[in-house]
């Protein structure tokens, strides 16, 4: 479950195999992400290091967890470290963004701008950057 930790979203890719291409597939996994009850974004989310931290774990979702990260320097990430320990006693949770693509900077930005956001307001945005993060990870996936 490398693309995302919520059991019943494994269990409802399966029930929805085969997938007739690449976009059907991806199509499915972001929206059943996004349709995930709040239990199981917290799973999901358990699988997720935290932004700015280091692994010591080799698998496959470490690996993409690191190359996700690959744009943010040591400055920042030592700044997103303190600022997620903000961000858990605020949310309960890990920080969560699709870090692809982003610098260090733009990171440290977005959690700083979402740490003024309501709980609910917070879950749907965690919830659009999960769904990101499962459709990047699907096709990497299917590259593999």
């Amino acid at each position: 479950m490398t693309c995302c930790s919520a059991p019943s979203w494994a269990a409802q890719m399966w029930r929805l195999w085969p997938f007739a291409d690449e976009t059907a597939l991806v199509d499915a996994g972001t929206e059943l992400a996004d349709q995930l009850d709040w239990p199981d974004v917290l799973k999901a989310l358990s699988a997720h290091p935290r932004i700015g931290e280091r692994l010591s774990r080799d698998d496959r979702e470490a690996r993409w967890s690191q190359q996700e990260q690959a744009g943010l320097a040591e400055n920042f990430r030592r700044s997103l470290v303190a600022g997620n320990i903000a961000y858990e006693r605020r949310f309960g949770h890990v920080f969560l963004i699709c870090a692809t693509g982003l610098t260090g900077e733009e990171m440290h930005s977005e959690l700083t701008k979402r740490l003024a956001n309501d709980i609910s307001a917070e879950r749907l945005v965690v919830r659009r950057e999960l769904s990101k993060i499962v459709g990047l990870r699907l096709r990497k996936l299917l590259a593999s």
